[in-house]
């Protein structure tokens, strides 16, 4: 259950270094495709972080979570981009709330467990 969620985190660090080292240079019409599908990645990292610290991660969701959602992301905000419609807004909304939220729970579950291993209750 772990393994997964590590390598979700590993892959993710890796990735974000090589896109950082990378000199190549994208197109400035698709940074909106990309930032959206970014930030469904993004939620779908926290939404496992959720999934693992609740115990009840599964490895499938979460691959298929992870890029179903960046897919959805970037299909929406390409459909709006040819409609002459800011679409990708909704789903900036809609992944920044899921973030939060998920940022939340993660933060309490470690508050909690913090809080009971010096041997307090909430």
């Amino acid at each position: 259950m772990w393994l997964g969620l590590w390598l979700g985190i590993f892959g993710l660090a890796v990735g974000v270094v090589i896109g950082l080292n990378l000199p190549l240079m994208l197109p400035q019409a698709y940074a909106k495709f990309l930032s959206v599908a970014a930030l469904a990645a993004l939620d779908s990292v926290f939404g496992g972080i959720r999934a693992a610290m609740e115990d009840h991660f599964d490895n499938s969701i979460f691959i298929t979570g992870f890029f179903s959602n960046a897919l959805l992301a970037a299909g929406l905000a390409y459909t709006g981009d040819r409609l002459g419609i800011d679409l990708y807004l909704a789903a900036v909304v809609a992944f920044g709330v899921r973030l939060f939220q998920n940022l939340a729970i993660i933060r309490r579950h470690l508050l909690k467990k913090s809080y009971h291993k010096k041997g307090n209750s909430l």
